[in-house]
């Protein structure tokens, strides 16, 4: 594989997607609790459509951090 192979999303491997993942809902969990939790719901709803077709398993978490999140999320269009 060469360099620009391996930046292409194709290429990585579940257990890379899986690292990332654990990276990126550590920071929208550390970020709802910083009393961001409007932004947190905003980013992980991204990463939920990214994600979707790809990786069901890696959807499903960030769908399990955006139900948690969003009763302390200010109302819909605020």
């Amino acid at each position: 594989m060469s360099a620009s192979d391996a930046l292409k999303p194709d290429s990585f491997s579940t257990s890379q997607t899986e690292k990332l993942c654990d990276v990126l809902l550590a920071s929208l969990k550390a970020l709802a609790d910083a009393g961001e939790a409007d932004a947190a719901c905003r980013l992980a709803g991204r990463a939920c459509a990214a994600l979707r077709e790809q990786d069901r398993t890696q959807w499903m978490r960030f769908n399990k951090l955006l139900h948690r999140l969003s009763p302390i999320t200010g109302p819909v269009g605020g």
